[in-house]
């Protein structure tokens, strides 16, 4: 994509946005080299359907198998960094007077670059809660217990991520759609637009009044509906945008 892809009208709305809202999916974290939910399965994984370990149903059955799929999942996102898509966020939300990151993606990629105000709908890989009780454990005893138990119950520690058949955290979902209805300008990127309710955000944000921009490598079911449709790699895109608007960023360390 050349610089004069963006267009001018984009960077003027962008330097005089108040309120943004961002949403991401899993093509900005594959620009990382974080494989997508339903790539990941290699190794001694590749026999096992993503969608039947990732229930609830599946964790009553066999919870040892369950957390170590998770633990290996672990492992592979840990070896991914933040890209240039990321940080340009990190960038963005400097400038902006009220910032909310929503994401789709379990990885922390967006925390681990930097961003502040992230919501993540369908939690984080790295954080645990008890099975029973539904509650946030930060910490428990070292043991040999797979998966660990809860220091409060007993009860089993599972990852704190949204399985099939499970609702999305509702305080999270509240404040990304508060932040759709009241953004100045709205970012959906690296998303299939097929995955709901996260799918009506842009749309919430569209029936606001918000300037809304798509960038995605690939054409979307949202893509004739956007104001602004940008076809590329966020890793490219955001980085120029930023440079476009506000000027070069300085360098960050990760």
């Amino acid at each position: 994509m050349s610089e004069l892809s963006i267009p001018g009208e984009l960077i003027t709305r962008l330097r005089a946005a108040q309120r943004i809202a961002v949403l991401t999916g899993a093509g900005i974290s594959a620009e990382s080299g974080v494989p997508t939910f339903r790539e990941a399965q290699t190794g001694l994984w590749a026999r096992y359907n993503p969608e039947e370990l990732a229930t609830p149903e599946a964790f009553q059955h066999d919870p040892k198998l369950v957390w170590e799929w998770y633990a290996w999942r672990q492992d592979r996102v840990r070896q991914a960094e933040p890209n240039a898509g990321h940080l340009a966020l990190v960038d963005m939300e400097r400038h902006i007077a009220e910032f909310t990151l929503i994401t789709q993606n379990v990885d922390g990629l967006h925390r681990r670059a930097g961003s502040h105000q992230v919501l993540e709908l369908h939690g984080n890989l790295f954080r645990a809660k008890c099975f029973n009780e539904d509650r946030p454990v930060e910490s428990w005893p070292d043991s040999d217990d797979i998966p660990p138990r809860c220091p409060r119950c007993g009860g089993l520690l599972r990852p704190d991520v949204v399985w099939f058949g499970e609702s999305l955290p509702e305080a999270a979902l509240r404040a990304a759609e508060q932040a759709a209805a009241h953004a100045d300008l709205f970012f959906s990127i690296g998303t299939s637009a097929l995955v709901y309710p996260a799918a009506n955000l842009p749309l919430a944000a569209l029936k606001a009044g918000a300037t809304v921009v798509e960038i995605n490598p690939q054409p979307t079911p949202l893509s004739s509906y956007v104001t602004f449709s940008l076809n590329g790699a966020s890793g490219v895109i955001l980085p120029m945008l930023v440079a476009q608007t506000w000027g070069k960023q300085r360098i960050h360390n990760l």
